[in-house]
């Protein structure tokens, strides 16, 4: 099930990862128990960013993960991604629901209640919501909103809302305490991570021990299943 799904979703951030590659991140994230991977690169060209999808995408299959593209819905297409996740200066979320193919999925950002509303009435499968806390690796990210924000946003709409936004552990623990959240989106918690493995773990926990029968985390490729 989506909801499942999106008890984390790591955001890529090429500079944050290095000196490791991207992949390399991305594979420990996986093996931490990852089922969401978005692909976000706001500096590459068209192309650039297609190789780096046709790379992702080949390790989420394998691991059976939902893959995302941040802001581009021609990539996404093009990667046979599972969805793309849209902002305000995207393309309209309805515009990309009718174009879509059956089954693909849409993510899109708000912190406001009432477009919450709005864009799950367009189409949206899944709202991302912050900042919940202040973040210096997300330079559009808006006021920071605290938990009782993202709480007034997902308790507005029936689809699955994620907070994201200089989520640590202990942030997740509040956000899963504090709102009906499934999850949290991370950028640096993840790909600045000495272990991105164990990062990812402690990032999902709080979410994993509201949803019996998710609280298994798999250690090999094609343990997981897509929802």
């Amino acid at each position: 099930m989506l909801p499942e799904s999106l008890h984390l979703i790591v955001i890529t951030d090429r500079a944050l990862s290095s000196p490791r590659s991207v992949e390399a991140t991305v594979e420990e994230a996986l093996k931490g128990g990852a089922r969401a991977i978005q692909l976000r690169d706001k500096a590459a060209s068209a192309r650039d960013l297609l190789e780096q999808a046709h790379r992702l995408r080949e390790q989420t299959r394998r691991w059976g993960a939902l893959f995302f593209i941040n802001d581009r819905f021609d990539v996404a297409l093009a990667a046979q991604a599972d969805g793309v996740h849209l902002g305000a200066d995207d393309l309209p979320v309805g515009i990309v629901r009718a174009a879509a193919p059956r089954g693909f999925l849409i993510g899109a950002s708000t912190d406001e209640p009432a477009l919450a509303k709005k864009l799950r009435g367009e189409g949206a499968d899944y709202i991302g919501c912050g900042a919940v806390f202040p973040t210096s690796t997300k330079k559009d990210a808006g006021e920071v909103i605290g938990v009782e924000g993202l709480a007034r946003v997902a308790a507005a709409v029936d689809i699955p809302v994620v907070g994201i936004g200089g989520v640590t552990p202990a942030g997740a623990r509040a956000i899963a305490a504090g709102s009906r959240a499934v999850g949290v989106a991370a950028i640096g918690a993840i790909m600045a991570a000495v272990d991105p493995a164990s990062a990812t773990r402690r990032l999902m926990e709080p979410f994993e021990s509201e949803s019996p029968g998710f609280s298994h985390i798999p250690s090999t490729p094609g343990e997981l299943r897509r929802p």
